[in-house]
């Protein structure tokens, strides 16, 4: 039997719903990430495991600052001095535009670290663990950036470039699994998405649509577990081998936050694998929703408040005021976020107010709203979805405040 970890989008970078620690320099929210990436680790090191993989997306951005990749590196140097094998995948978030670029994590190969393996192809590897060896075949990302750069392929589209793209890979990974030793566990780590898998907050951090990847490709016999990353809700597709997700490590929305977060510890032998989700201790998202409907909102918000004192401790919250048109000017929102002090963050409020009849975004022809009232308004009005209209709403008040906010990320 072999144990192994499983763990995936971590996202150092990741800032939304953050601030400046006065202690340390860094933003809250990457001390976050760095928390539950360190309970993995820590898991990893006391068990010990045999062998770490880490399916992709290492970070937010594919030029990552200083920072980031010092958190990053530091992690993986302790699992080198511990003798853990771990393999590394490039994920979306991992690599460059252009293809001759480097990718982020790829200098963790080039440093030759022991016991690190970086993959950006699909390729195959034998592991000598402490209990024996384990073969790893590697589905980084890929990208339509290969097909594009050869002139029979320009004139496609999107959709036929996708569907060229997975006809390779599942070609690739078909070759690859019937040149596996039978008598060896094997294990594809893959950085992908699979048709019909449950999808989360990743869908904002990435534009365009993926190339999806088939589970009946992914359910070669000569495999004994699928351990993947890429979609951010923690998820295993039902059949043989188990195709997993670990999940992103820390929650990135208000879309996640039902969702468990952590990382998968798996016993593997040949034809078995036994799985076990390890929770870590994920920042709490809260979402409040007050309907007040006295003439004084502001005290009906404050007293629901106080009965949520638990779960806004410490959390990242978002409060919602339905508000009937006559009660919009009596809410006061200084005393409402006095009342939120408790929370690591609380997102821009939410004024939903009632409208009796269809407007056009009444008052702003009267210098009634608020720009950011007027945006949120606008936002709503074309059905913008909540998760994607806070993270607007954030970066419209830090505007305001004449804050420096960070680029909305794209990934290929």
């Amino acid at each position: 039997m072999v144990k192994i970890l499983h763990l995936s989008d971590v996202h150092l970078g990741m800032e939304n719903y953050g601030r400046v620690n006065p202690e340390t320099g860094l933003n809250s929210r990457l001390e976050d990430f760095c928390a539950t990436f360190d309970e993995a680790i820590e898991r990893a090191v006391r068990e010990p495991v045999d062998a770490v993989l880490f399916c992709g997306d290492a970070y937010k951005h594919r030029d990552p600052s200083p920072t980031h990749q010092r958190e990053f590196a530091r992690r993986i140097r302790r699992l080198s001095e511990a003798g853990i094998p771990t393999v590394i995948l490039a994920g979306n978030h991992d690599l460059p535009n252009a293809t001759p670029r480097a990718f982020s994590t790829e200098i963790f190969g080039v440093l030759g670290l022991p016991h690190v393996y970086v993959y950006r192809r699909i390729e195959t590897l034998r592991l000598d663990t402490r209990r024996g060896p384990l073969q790893v075949v590697t589905v980084p990302w890929v990208t339509r950036s290969a097909l594009l750069s050869r002139e029979e392929y320009r004139s496609r589209t999107l959709r036929e470039l996708n569907e060229i793209l997975v006809a390779r890979v599942e070609e690739l990974i078909g070759k690859a699994a019937e040149a596996l030793d039978p008598a060896i566990p094997a294990v594809l780590a893959g950085h992908c998405h699979v048709f019909g898998a449950r999808i989360g907050a990743e869908r904002w951090l990435a534009v365009g649509d993926d190339p999806m990847v088939s589970p009946g490709a992914l359910r070669d016999p000569h495999f004994d577990y699928v351990a993947l990353g890429h979609l951010h809700s923690q998820q295993v597709l039902g059949g043989e081998p188990p195709i997993a997700y670990s999940g992103s490590i820390n929650r990135v929305d208000f879309s996640e936050e039902e969702e468990q977060k952590g990382f998968w510890v798996v016993d593997l032998r040949r034809g078995r694998a036994d799985l076990e989700f390890v929770p870590v201790h994920a920042r709490p998202f809260v979402t409040i929703t007050v309907k007040p409907r006295g003439e004084d909102p502001t005290d009906e918000v404050l007293r629901h408040i106080a009965r949520q004192a638990d779960r806004v401790r410490d959390a990242v919250v978002r409060l919602i005021v339905e508000l009937q048109p006559e009660q919009q000017g009596r809410l006061d929102e200084r005393a409402v976020r006095q009342a939120l002090r408790e929370a690591s963050f609380v997102a821009p409020i939410q004024r939903r107010v009632e409208t009796r009849e269809r407007a056009r975004l009444p008052g702003i022809l009267e210098g009634a709203l608020t720009p950011l009232e007027a945006l949120r308004r606008y936002l709503e009005a074309t059905n913008v979805p909540p998760g994607r209209r806070d993270v607007l709403l954030e970066y419209a008040e830090r505007l305001l405040r004449e804050e420096p906010v960070p680029a909305l990320e794209s990934a290929d």
